[in-house]
């Protein structure tokens, strides 16, 4: 095919217009010129819905600095102050104490629910919960009972637990003595993910095992609770610091110790309150638990790089392409 002189002149204009309006349309991002600075915790899994928000905000223009780890308490001072900007993976009421003491509203912008209805609580193995009729921990108090969960020889229940920093050791330590525990529980802390590899690798020795986790977490799909594994009720509601006074009975009945919990995006409120596009992002964007389940269960299968991550996210976006692209439409009207 070939074009006239004039034809060529008309494609080169067209061009150089079109070159021009996606220019233009780049400065016109709410985010330009903005930096970011996102944070989340040790937990290497936090890193999928953090990417998710950060690639959120990058689509708005914003330059998004690689990921800060630091753990919870510290993160959000750290954004109360102006330090750093967000993190994806509060939990509420979890990580209320570190909240209020950071500054509460007045510091920290918290709108929406990112992911909803996240449980955790302690589990043992089936089988020897079905053995010996263990439904509650309480139980634990009996030291036969407890002793059957003993994995060094001193005669106590040895419990996977929690690192510091993260909330959930408040609790467990507070339940501990709540409960009456002290004198037949350790609660073994340290680095969680080489206490569970280690409890799995129990597990699947045929011993009995005794742990605290949440979902969303890779855990449940490997020891799937009702097959493999079995949730322990406690006696009674009992929660320290903000939580405290909080009925931890579910509809259903069963009272598993610890409240359900939604994860939210916090950031700083004064840089949030100046960029109405990411707060709107912050606020309206929502991610299923299964959704967490399923790419934190492909990392613990090995898929588990950097790269590995990145490819995870950039497939959860297309496959829910129309979703995002709304949330995008709607954080850019935000702005106007």
């Amino acid at each position: 095919m070939k074009f006239t002189p004039q034809t060529l002149r008309h494609l080169a204009v067209a061009a150089s217009l079109a070159l021009a309006g996606v220019a233009t349309q780049a400065a016109d991002l709410p985010g330009k010129g903005i930096k970011v600075l996102p944070l989340k915790s040790s937990i290497a899994e936090e890193t999928f819905q953090t990417l998710l928000v950060m690639k959120g905000l990058e689509k708005l223009g914003y330059d998004v600095q690689p990921i800060k780890e630091v753990e919870y308490p510290t993160a959000h001072i750290a954004i109360a102050n102006g330090d750093a900007t967000f993190m994806a993976d509060h939990w509420n009421p979890l990580h209320a104490d570190y909240y209020k003491n950071a500054g509460g509203d007045a510091k920290l912008y918290r709108e929406g629910i990112f992911s909803p209805s996240a449980a955790q609580g302690y589990l043992i193995d089936k089988k020897t919960a079905d053995k010996y009729h263990i439904t509650n921990i309480e139980q634990f108090k009996d030291p036969k009972i407890a002793k059957l969960f003993d994995s060094n020889g001193d005669g106590k229940a040895d419990l996977t637990g929690c690192n510091p920093g993260w909330g959930c050791e408040a609790v467990i330590e507070h339940q501990l003595t709540a409960f009456k525990l002290r004198d037949t529980v350790t609660h073994n802390q340290g680095s969680y993910s080489a206490l569970i590899a280690d409890t799995i690798t129990r597990y699947k020795a045929g011993k009995p095992i005794f742990y605290y986790t949440w979902t969303p977490y890779w855990v449940s799909n490997e020891l799937k609770p009702g097959r493999d594994v079995v949730w322990l009720e406690v006696p009674f509601s009992s929660l320290p610091g903000e939580q405290k006074g909080i009925d931890t009975t579910l509809p259903n009945g069963k009272n598993y110790g610890f409240v359900v919990n939604n994860q939210q995006i916090v950031a700083n409120k004064a840089w949030a309150e100046a960029n109405p596009a990411a707060a709107k992002l912050f606020a309206i964007m929502q991610l299923p638990i299964a959704d967490i389940n399923a790419e934190n269960h492909l990392m613990s299968q090995g898929q588990n790089k950097a790269a590995d991550i990145e490819r995870h996210t950039d497939a959860w976006i297309k496959a829910h392409q129309a979703t995002w692209d709304g949330w995008i439409a709607q954080a850019l009207a935000a702005a106007k």
